[in-house]
């Protein structure tokens, strides 16, 4: 099941409290940035991010985006915009490393 353009849309909005986000297609699905830094991507309707040290204290679920690929974490709570500034920031902070 590939990602719907309302999901996308939607996820895009929940995160207008940063700039520089970009979003680009993947087979159906989509990898999102910010300036730049690949931290995330949007499965199956589900917003997953890459698993570092710094967005552990989430207590996000690991999932898996798709079959052979590695542990991410899911954001459960995507309605809430400061939760997922935050989550992003930190993602963003240790992947540039």
């Amino acid at each position: 099941m590939a990602t719907t353009k309302d999901y996308r849309n939607f996820i895009i909005e929940q995160l207008n409290l940063l700039n520089n986000i970009t979003c680009k297609s993947m087979m159906g699905e989509y990898l999102l940035y910010y300036n730049g830094v690949l931290f995330c991507g949007i499965y199956d309707d589900r917003l997953l991010v890459k698993i570092v040290d710094s967005n552990k204290k989430y207590n996000m679920q690991e999932s898996i985006p798709y079959e052979s690929a590695k542990p991410m974490y899911l954001v459960d709570d995507v309605d809430n915009q400061e939760t997922l500034r935050n989550i992003v920031l930190d993602t963003c902070k240790d992947l540039k490393k």
